[in-house]
């Protein structure tokens, strides 16, 4: 049975920062890719930034240069480092699987290319 479980979230204030981390058990971590994606109230699920199994990385366009995502496959853990964060960032973040190695470069921005999904964690900031 695969769980992701997050952690990390929580109020800061603009320019502040915060670190998500998203632990994943019942599965192969180090051949899977891992995303995260947020969904603000009122709006559908949207990438955010995805790592493959070989820490190749993509990104949202308004979060490069302020978020990083990293992965250590000794811990089965991917994180996300936020820094910068403005009000816009303002949303529940989910980590997610993708476990299709052959189409992750074309497919990693789309939600339903990822099969397991956390339980999101709620990140606010403040103006």
């Amino acid at each position: 049975q695969v769980q992701l479980v997050e952690s990390g979230g929580g109020l800061v204030q603009a320019g502040g920062s915060l670190r998500l981390s998203c632990t994943a058990s019942g599965l192969t971590f180090s051949s899977v890719a891992m995303g995260w994606f947020c969904q603000a109230p009122g709006k559908e699920r949207e990438f955010v930034a995805s790592i493959g199994w070989r820490h190749s990385t993509f990104y949202k366009d308004s979060v490069k240069g302020r978020f990083t995502i990293s992965r250590d496959n000794a811990k089965n853990t991917v994180y996300l480092q936020m820094n910068s964060l403005m009000p816009e960032d303002t949303a529940v973040y989910y980590c997610a699987t993708h476990p299709n190695s052959r189409y992750w470069d074309r497919t990693y921005d789309t939600p339903s290319a990822y099969n397991y999904w956390g339980q999101g964690t709620q990140v606010t900031v403040s103006s």
